[in-house]
């Protein structure tokens, strides 16, 4: 698997642009899953740009309950269509924030 983190970093249009030149990249890199986790604020534009692509979208993150009063967090229901992936027990979210 080949997968890039974008971390807290695009605007949506930068997003879209990156995920762009990616797709044209590396869409024809055989024997290696490819994956790109952009911030949850671009991931439907991100996923529109490469569907069809054989390049998965991922989330930074997800909230274990499906849905619930968890102010700013993010359930799998939510992602499903949006997402293939998740980043889960990320070293940051583990210093940062406790998880």
């Amino acid at each position: 698997m080949m997968a890039g983190n974008w971390k807290m970093n695009k605007t949506i249009n930068e997003a879209v642009d990156l995920a762009r030149a990616i797709r044209e990249q590396v869409n024809d890199v055989d024997n290696v899953d490819r994956v790109v986790c952009p911030p949850f604020i671009d991931l439907p534009m991100v996923s529109s740009e490469l569907m069809g692509s054989n390049i998965a979208v991922g989330a930074q993150n997800m909230h274990w309950e499906a849905s619930g009063a968890f102010t700013g967090e993010v359930s799998a229901p939510m992602l499903k269509n949006l997402a293939t992936y998740v980043i889960l027990g990320h070293s940051e979210r583990r210093q940062f924030f406790c998880e």
